[in-house]
């Protein structure tokens, strides 16, 4: 029994999640927590988890790299849109130093709508009484994850999840001291020469981390260049598994229980197999 905590359903990219639906459960993949991360999204992403409740959970937000696109009443949608349906947590949000600023934006005042963007997020979240998903990425050094941190510790009821961890032990224990914060790993503990995350995902408490695939990108190996589902967290899984020497259903059964307390997830959600 896996959840995978974080997904893009509503992408352009699936045609029948019916199958996809299939296909994840057939890997062991019984419920999932998917983000909807621009306007366009909201309304499709509500829709899904009202048609599938058992195997979708909601998250909305907006993803940094679309806030020069999203205007200020957009927010005040968003912000409507949560109180109005039930959500897992707030997100996918955070800040994105990775891309170069959008024509007619200064790099300064690009990353500070990312700022203000990802306070309001945190604000609603607070709110709310959820948590949230973050995103958080550098071309180079770490000022993402030193600016999302300085404004989570501004929100201490929240707990952030900082999904698709590609930091070191240290920014991880951060996060667990500090924030009371979780992380997320990947497919990328798959791939060859990520020995750095490996060793995260070998080490980390038990009660801190959640598997997860940002499908439909980063596909694991062997499926790499495929397009992800959430059925391939099984892979994820497996591979942790394999890193701590201990059994898949193992890791299987500690980040199942720790996706339920994080998103709230009600006991029997998906089936009678879910004991949250």
């Amino acid at each position: 029994m896996i959840i995978d905590t974080h997904c893009h359903l509503v992408s352009r990219k699936y045609e029948d999640l019916q199958q996809l639906r299939a296909d994840s459960v057939a890997l062991g993949v019984m419920h999932c927590v998917s983000q909807g991360t621009a306007p366009e999204d909201w309304e499709p992403q509500l829709q899904l988890a009202a048609a599938m409740p058992d195997f979708v959970s909601s998250c909305l937000a907006v993803h940094p790299s679309d806030v020069t696109n999203v205007a200020d009443e957009q927010l005040l949608l968003l912000e409507e849109l949560c109180r109005s349906h039930p959500q897992a947590a707030i997100g996918e949000t955070g800040l994105d130093y990775y891309w170069p600023a959008p024509d007619g934006w200064t790099e300064d005042a690009y990353r500070a709508r990312q700022r203000v963007f990802l306070e309001r997020h945190f604000a609603l979240a607070e709110s709310l009484g959820l948590n949230i998903s973050l995103h958080t990425r550098d071309k180079k050094g770490l000022a993402s994850f030193e600016d999302a941190f300085a404004i989570a510790r501004q929100f201490p009821k929240v707990r952030p999840v900082f999904h698709c961890f590609i930091g070191n032990q240290e920014q991880a224990e951060r996060i667990f001291a500090e924030l009371d914060g979780l992380i997320s790993f990947t497919g990328l503990l798959t791939f060859n020469k990520t020995e750095d995350i490996q060793a995260v995902a070998a080490w980390c408490p038990e009660d801190r981390f959640m598997v997860e695939t940002d499908s439909p990108f980063l596909s694991p190996a062997p499926f790499r260049g495929i397009t992800n589902i959430p059925g391939r967290t099984r892979y994820v899984v497996d591979k942790i598994a394999q890193l701590r020497g201990v059994t898949p259903a193992h890791i299987a059964a500690i980040t199942t229980a720790n996706a339920c307390r994080f998103f709230r997830l009600p006991i029997g959600l998906t089936s009678a197999e879910l004991v949250c």
